[in-house]
């Protein structure tokens, strides 16, 4: 592998060493992600918190052939600074990436750009490049792997001996998980292979990896294991680039007419599902310091044959060996476990009772009924008036990187987003001092943000966004804008814990629009919000709807869920009447987040843009710390 300018510095927190381990998890799983994909990308720096502990042992406790470096927070770049760990700064110190997910995505990527023969890396982000992409505030699997997963861990290592009888709740989750049937983008040629083997009688041989030779010359071990081999060998052809096409011959009518219903249900190999991803090697620091722990304790873990399954699958993959070596982690070699009593089993597949309520999202009839009882208690939307509704920007003024137009979309669109954005600027204009910081959540391809950034020039503006391509765009522009002002996070909201005095969002979708609001709230910030996607609300573990007292004393969970599927129902080219419906039903779902943010002391108001054409979502809410 060439190697390639160490431009990008990789800020890792450090509290205290457990076993040979180094925590926070996030940490380790970072570290041996840099082994895995013998990374060399990155200055890599430990943060310490508080009183981390030697740095001698520290430094023993870290791979082979990594050089790293200690700073403390106080020396770290403003950008990072603002954001919770691990963290990645590129040369310059204005654009930043942070968040476990997010940091382990950009090495592998990197990985692959310093050698792009390096296939098998790039491979780990899975189907379509989505592997643990998706926040984990809207995914609950993001949520086990990124955050639950390690934080039951440490916790399960800290715990008194007394309060740590009981496997982890979150390890239990992923043991259902691996249990359950696996999904993937051709499963129905895959299922129709295994009902040809399973009629055949046939026993398809695992690769034959034991003349497979890793770098040092050792032959891969491998162990017997009791998956159907279809599985295994699709998982472990991939890994050794071979074609196991061969492997199954020619499908049989009886098994071509077969319906797509009857045929069998594939079995987990990886964590999701067969083939080996990225998800794999953050689960694996994890699950292998909870077992060395339990094995210490003399735990039986029964209760964890699939868990232990995977875990002995996962040390045949090449590399991982190695990395483990390089992390000084002495992986266990686990006895087949013996199979789960039946109905623990069944009890491990059962729905975690908090997502209970979210499993049915059909709903029946109409929101007449649920806006006639809010109606009868004296609750109907209702809309401040707009303060300042014929304020423009002089766009023509403008430099072109400045307007939206610069992007790929037509005339007539550009012209609506420059209408959204002078009702949003113009009320952070009534809001801002000189000096303040205006973060721009969810800010896309900068539209808001840069133009805050031009015309305010003595504020600092920060834009967060988690979608990389859409933050690398907006840097473009304000490269070729010069601007001094402003700084970029690519993150989920999540991990952003900075001070600010504003916060700007334009058509944050679903939840993101409460994620903001908290945000602020917390901060004790202003902030200027206009909603998009309401029928993506849902209940998630931060957030329950209604959120109000007001509306939780009226409503049900699913009676404020008909108001926000109805109130998406604002389209241009929807009947009069139909519109009418879906305007009034997100001013009601607007009202129950303004009056939860006045039970924390905000005022705020819900207006409408100017023109209301300019978005069939043209809510504005307002809001400022009483």
């Amino acid at each position: 592998m060439r190697e390639s300018p160490a431009e990008d510095h990789l800020y890792l927190g450090f509290t205290h060493q457990y076993r040979g381990g180094i925590f926070p998890l996030h940490t380790s799983i970072s570290l041996f992600l840099l082994s895995y994909c013998d990374c060399r990308s990155f200055k890599v720096f430990l943060v310490p918190t508080g009183d981390s502990g030697d740095g001698q042992l520290v430094a023993r406790s870290l791979p082979g052939g990594l050089e790293v470096r200690s700073v403390s927070r106080g020396q770290l770049p403003a950008v990072v600074q603002s954001c919770s760990l691990p963290a990645v700064v590129e040369k310059g110190g204005t654009f930043c990436r942070a968040g476990l997910s997010v940091v382990l995505r950009h090495i592998v990527q990197k990985t692959y750009e310093a050698d792009p023969s390096r296939k098998e890396v790039l491979e780990l982000l899975g189907f379509k490049k989505t592997c643990l992409k998706a926040c984990a505030e809207v995914s609950q699997w993001t949520r086990l792997c990124e955050i639950s997963i390690p934080l039951a861990v440490e916790g399960f290592l800290t715990a008194s001996p007394a309060h740590c009888q009981a496997v982890p709740p979150d390890i239990l989750q992923l043991e259902r998980k691996l249990g359950e049937p696996v999904r993937v983008h051709n499963d129905d040629k895959i299922r129709r292979q295994k009902l040809q083997q399973q009629k055949a009688g046939a026993k398809a041989a695992v690769p034959v990896r034991g003349e497979e030779a890793t770098e040092e010359g050792e032959p891969v071990e491998v162990h017997e294991d009791p998956l159907p081999s279809l599985e295994l060998s699709i998982a472990f052809s991939k890994l050794l680039v071979q074609d196991v096409s061969d492997a199954v011959s020619r499908e049989a009518p009886s098994v071509r007419r077969t319906k797509t219903s009857d045929l069998p249900l594939l079995d987990h190999v990886f964590a999701e599902g067969l083939y080996f991803t990225l998800a794999d090697l953050v689960l694996l620091p994890c699950i292998h310091q909870f077992l060395v722990s339990s094995k210490n304790q003399g735990r039986n873990l029964v209760d964890l044959p699939l868990i232990c399954s995977w875990y002995r699958r996962v040390q045949d993959v090449p590399g991982v060996k190695q990395a483990a070596g390089k992390c000084h982690m002495e992986l266990l070699q686990l006895p087949e476990s013996m199979a789960a009593p039946e109905e623990r089993l069944q009890a491990l597949s059962s729905v975690p009772e908090e997502l209970e309520e979210n499993g049915d999202s059909h709903f029946v009839g109409g929101p007449r009924p649920t806006m006639t009882k809010l109606m009868e208690n004296g609750i109907e939307a209702k809309f401040s008036p707009h303060p300042c509704p014929s304020w423009t920007l002089d766009w023509s003024s403008l430099p072109a990187a400045v307007s939206p137009g610069e992007g790929k979309m037509s005339r007539a669109r550009a012209l609506r987003k420059q209408q959204q954005l002078n009702n949003l600027v113009a009320a952070v204009t009534q809001l801002a001092k000189p000096g303040d910081v205006i973060v721009d959540f969810c800010s896309g391809g900068g539209h808001v943000g840069i133009v805050l950034a031009h015309t305010m020039p003595s504020c600092q503006v920060v834009l967060i966004e988690n979608k990389e391509l859409s933050l690398i765009r907006a840097k473009d522009r304000s490269d070729e804008l010069r601007l001094n002002n402003i700084s970029f996070i690519h993150a989920n909201l999540d991990y952003f814990n900075g001070t600010f005095n504003i916060g700007v969002a334009l058509h944050a979708c679903g939840v993101a629009t409460d994620m903001v609001i908290e945000r602020c709230v917390r901060a004790r910030a202003a902030f200027v919000i206009s909603p998009c996607c309401y029928g993506f609300v849902q209940n998630t573990v931060k957030f329950r709807y209604p959120q109000s007292r007001q509306f939780k004393e009226i409503l049900s969970y699913k009676e404020h869920m008909v108001l926000c599927r109805f109130a998406d129902q604002t389209a241009a080219q929807l009947p009069p009447e139909r519109k009418r419906i879906g305007k009034q039903c997100m001013g009601l779902v607007d009202l129950d987040r303004a009056w939860a943010a006045a039970e924390r002391n905000y005022s705020v108001q819900v207006m409408s843009m100017e023109p209301e054409s300019c978005s069939p979502k043209n809510n504005m809410l307002v809001g400022v710390p009483a």
